[in-house]
């Protein structure tokens, strides 16, 4: 059965092809198409826009690796609750808004976006494994 938590794990998953997207699109045109077909073993300056973009990514993926297995393990679990939902909803928000105010500079509010994504990932691990052993 797919939970709304594991439907946000894959609007997740797509939110991480969109961001792939756009770290190409704003690297495209410092260092050009060919390079891009190419498996880029010497690094090209990407212009400062492209580096934020791929730390964005970069870190958007790590994020995925957080994120999904503490929706797995809910869902190993048979866990969804209010909470649980509200959590998930929260984090893909929060990496929602992550991306462009990474790419615009804007600290602060990057790490306030930042920071509401791991306390609601934090909050699926708790309940998680707060909530005694998988069903039988």
């Amino acid at each position: 059965m797919l939970t709304d938590e594991l439907s946000l794990l894959g609007l997740y998953g797509l939110l991480l092809i969109a961001i792939i997207v756009v770290q190409v699109l704003i690297a495209l045109p410092n260092v050009g198409l060919p390079y891009l077909s190419t498996p880029r073993d010497e690094g090209r300056d990407t212009g400062t826009l492209g580096g934020r973009a791929q730390r964005a990514l970069d870190n958007s993926v790590v994020a995925m690796a957080l994120f999904a297995p503490a929706i797995l393990i809910l869902a190993v679990k048979g866990i969804s609750t209010p909470t649980t939902v509200l959590s998930a909803q929260v984090f893909v928000v929060a990496r929602l808004a992550y991306v462009p105010v990474y790419i615009a500079g804007i600290p602060w509010l990057r790490t306030l976006v930042w920071t509401a994504g791991v306390v609601a990932v934090l909050t699926l691990y708790l309940v998680g494994f707060g909530s005694g052993t998988a069903p039988a």
